[in-house]
């Protein structure tokens, strides 16, 4: 019987540059070319999205002008790289064993585009051997977090004993695009931060226990979540009905997918959810039966950081194993497709 995986150590990284949302929303002005009116209109979308600061790779008023292509995969891949390696270096600081140990690299992304792929990258930064797997993931967006981590747990059973990393970067507001006054636009502008986070998986040491993971992606909702490919970059697509379709779909899913191994929700003792916004987390609590403003972890990163796209899980997750609470961990997160991510943890 193969041995299931453990989460051997688990670390976060943010960017230097703080936004704070009181300031970004007395810019909404600027960034936008909408009247005084429409302005004052949409103003609520900062007060109301839960989010007091967030981090950036960029200063404030860069966003101020347009930027083409060229400049932001430029950005990207620079500044991703560099978080990368920073959570990367200070995940392996506390699992105790160097780069040169891991035997194979997962990095997810899907906020901006690289050939070679970032991982590549990063092994021009870090000394791991040249002979370990790496595996490349874009475009699962915010689900990524946990699809991730469900891919490197089944890589780290292939090969009992091997060292997986999940790497996890998004630098999700270099996407805003100066002069996309659309609707989506603004609430991005109201959500999205930039972070990383790093996983180490394997079958050999001690951590939390993954069990099954999963998936569902619902047929006819392609245009629910995801971006647009636009001249300048990547156009953010937002649906309204996200919060609608999490309260009337999310728990069937879910329940499927506790079904096929034996659990229901009453056997899960935490819940490690994508925080995508305020909104997003009050559909949560009701489709899984929970008490309003319960999700206090998942509120507290939302507050501290934003949407950071598929990294927040991580920093929710991380939170939530300081306390010395255990049990069994559902973590869940939505994304383009229209897809839900599912995996089990236990701490004992």
């Amino acid at each position: 019987m193969v041995a299931d995986p453990h989460l051997l150590a688990l670390a976060t990284a943010v960017p230097s540059f703080v936004m704070r949302q009181d300031d970004i929303a007395a810019l909404a002005p600027r960034l936008f070319d909408r009247s005084l009116s429409e302005i004052d209109r949409l103003l609520p979308t900062y007060d109301n999205a839960g989010i007091a600061t967030r981090y950036s790779c960029m200063p404030l008023d860069w966003y101020l002008e347009p930027h083409g292509w060229k400049e932001r995969s430029a950005l990207f891949q620079g500044h991703g790289v560099a978080l990368m390696a920073e959570a990367a270096g200070r995940c392996l600081e506390r699992a105790g064993i160097g780069a040169s140990e891991v035997d194979a690299l997962i990095a997810v992304s899907t906020t901006g585009i690289a050939t070679p792929s970032l991982d590549a990258l990063l092994m021009e930064r870090l000394p791991f051997r040249r002979n370990l797997v790496r595996l490349p993931i874009f475009g699962l967006g915010c689900a990524g977090g946990v699809l991730g981590l469900a891919r490197g747990a089944a890589l780290a059973r292939a090969e009992p004993g091997s060292r997986v990393l999940v790497l996890v970067t998004e630098l999700c507001a270099l996407t805003f695009r100066h002069g996309d006054n659309s609707k989506s636009n603004v609430i991005a502008s109201a959500l999205f931060g930039d972070g990383a986070a790093a996983a180490l998986v394997s079958t050999a040491g001690d951590g939390p226990r993954f069990g099954p993971g999963g998936e569902h992606t619902w047929s006819d909702t392609l245009e629910i979540m995801g971006w647009h490919i636009e001249e300048d970059g990547l156009g953010v697509l937002f649906s309204r009905d996200i919060p609608a379709f999490v309260r009337s779909r999310l728990r069937e899913a879910t329940d499927a997918f506790l079904d096929r191994h034996g659990l229901s929700l009453e056997d899960i003792d935490r819940f490690c959810c994508h925080p995508g916004g305020a909104k997003v987390l009050d559909a949560l609590e009701a489709s899984f039966g929970l008490a309003p403003n319960a999700m206090t972890d998942a509120r507290q990163v939302l507050r501290d950081y934003g949407n950071m796209s598929a990294a927040t899980v991580l920093f929710v997750l991380e939170r939530m194993l300081l306390d010395s609470r255990r049990g069994r961990f559902l973590l869940s997160s939505l994304g383009p497709g229209f897809t839900a991510a599912f995996q089990l943890l236990s701490s004992a």
